[in-house]
């Protein structure tokens, strides 16, 4: 398994894990390094994301540790620059608790996006002072953002929503940034982002697929890749959020667990929240299962881990062979590249599946099936675990009541497709024995 640098991993005997440590070299604690040794946890993205922060930091220490000249930029920025603001900003609460793993590498795009662009004397925005940004010149850098960097033909077309997203994102990382460090801002206008007039664009529907092309697509890779077979459906059928189910948030103890045996518990990190999907019901014609062939997938998935959604890795290698393979979760990116590269695969399968989509074809099948509000978001959002224990029956009556009726549509929509196939067969053979092939007989 590859690690950061300067991290060592080691198996914790409480409870069997391997636990992550930045530990800095001997020769370097010698030296008087400021940055300090830390436990990194078991997560392991989290592992990375924390390890490559310490790392840029160690390497800030050691560059002036050798008087290596210091120079504007990502690394080292000059203090109260763009750069400095932006590079502050990564290091805050709101960005290291509100801004989601698998966005930050947008998020370090739209830095570099801003940070780039060229004044008329050819000087960076990054290396300018933060209290030089007024609203002018605030609205002028929205001009460039629209026009882009000249490294794409957008064809007379202008950025529109990379636009609106680079304005948003300087206008939070003011704000958040001003907080902390008030005399670097101008005190008249702290933020020359807020009130910058954007220019109206039609919105893109987000792309959905269906329940059929969901399970079309699980089928066709669960053989070689049972893990991603699982995903998609997870995402489809409980709406979680692909990147929860990815970084590790779907766990075997929330599935069918010892005490709530007909339930699953999805996580939803990003808002602390947690819905209990019923997955059955006991009537008086015996047991009704809600999920049945998502549960078919999940019994193909090998259980590697405390994680459901884990990939062995090493088993096959030419270097490991003979050893036991290592089960670690995916990366995001890569594992949405490899639903790019195997929905091709499968036939049946549209060019736009993502994971997102099917969240989205999940979250569509809700509407169709004429859920209220409430139980719409009873199905794909609930409450923290501490609310939770207080609300747990008339949250669950709800649920109940919400997967009753989604089920029912699923039902009903398989019943109608099979008349419509069995009319189309039965018009067929009556036009046959007519004598007229193709033809039904009219009344």
């Amino acid at each position: 398994m590859d690690l950061p640098r300067h991290v060592i991993p080691k198996r914790l005997k409480s409870s069997g894990l391997v636990a992550f440590y930045y530990n800095v070299p001997t020769k370097y604690r010698k030296l008087n390094c400021t940055v300090e040794n830390e436990p990194l946890g078991t997560d392991f993205a989290k592992m990375v994301e924390r390890a490559k922060t310490l790392n840029d930091q160690f390497d800030e220490w050691d560059q002036a540790r050798k008087g290596q000249p210091v120079s504007p930029g990502a690394l080292m920025p000059k203090y109260g620059t763009v750069d400095w603001l932006f590079r502050e900003y990564k290091r805050s609460d709101a960005y290291l608790n509100k801004v989601a793993v698998r966005s930050r590498g947008d998020y370090e795009w739209a830095m570099d996006q801003v940070c780039d662009i060229l004044t008329k004397s050819g000087e960076r925005t990054g290396s300018q002072q933060t209290n030089r940004i007024s609203p002018r010149v605030a609205d002028k850098l929205y001009a460039k953002f629209l026009e882009g960097t000249g490294k794409k033909d957008l064809k007379g077309k202008q950025r529109l929503r990379t636009g609106e997203k680079l304005v948003g994102l300087c206008r939070k990382a003011w704000r958040v940034v001003h907080r902390l460090f008030p005399e670097e801002f101008d005190k008249q206008v702290p933020n020359p982002w807020t009130g910058v007039t954007l220019k109206v664009r039609a919105k893109a529907e987000k792309p959905a697929v269906t329940r059929d092309e969901v399970y079309t697509f699980a089928w066709g890779v669960i053989d070689e890749y049972p893990e991603i077979a699982a995903t998609a459906v997870i995402c489809f059928e409980w709406l979680q959020r692909p990147e929860n189910v990815v970084l590790g948030h779907m766990k075997w103890s929330d599935y069918r667990a010892p005490s709530a045996p007909s339930t699953i518990r999805v996580v939803h990190h990003k808002t602390n929240k947690i819905a209990p999907h019923p997955l059955e019901e006991e009537t008086e014609d015996g047991v009704v299962r809600f999920y049945a062939e998502a549960e078919e997938v999940l019994a193909r998935l090998p259980k590697l881990g405390v994680q459901m959604i884990l990939r062995e890795v090493g088993k096959n290698s030419k270097k490991e062979k003979g050893k036991e393979g290592v089960a670690i979760p995916w990366v995001y990116s890569s594992i949405n590249h490899a639903v790019a590269r195997l929905r091709k695969r499968v036939e049946g399968v549209p060019a736009h599946f993502t994971l997102d989509a099917c969240r989205h074809g999940g979250m569509t099948e809700l509407e169709e099936a004429e859920l209220t509000d409430g139980q719409g978001r009873a199905l794909s959002l609930h409450s923290t675990q501490k609310s939770y224990e207080g609300y747990a029956k008339r949250t669950q009556a709800r649920m109940l009541g919400a997967t009753r009726k989604r089920h029912a549509h699923v039902i009903a929509e398989t019943v109608a497709a099979n008349e419509e196939a069995t009319n189309v067969q039965n018009g067929a053979s009556e036009g046959v024995q007519n004598g007229k092939p193709g033809f039904a007989r009219s009344a």
